[in-house]
């Protein structure tokens, strides 16, 4: 089986765009879907928080800081 030289460089440059291409597509829809399952701040995280400050936060503060942080997103 004779191939040209040329067109073998060609399947290898087009095999590492397609698969760069893929690669990056699949760990970024897996990384935005475990953030979606976990997200990196829960309310248990605020609370203490809060309490490491030395302070005891009411159910009010804890929603501000939780909608706060959702609007960054």
């Amino acid at each position: 089986m004779n191939i040209e030289i040329w067109l073998f460089i060609v399947i290898i440059v087009v095999t590492l765009l397609v698969g760069g291409a893929l690669g990056f597509y699949f760990s970024q829809r897996y990384t935005k879907k475990y953030l979606a399952e976990n997200p990196p701040m829960t309310e248990k995280m605020v609370r203490a928080m809060f309490s490491q400050m030395g302070r005891k936060p009411s159910e009010k503060q804890v929603r501000q800081v939780m909608a706060s942080m959702n609007l960054q997103k």
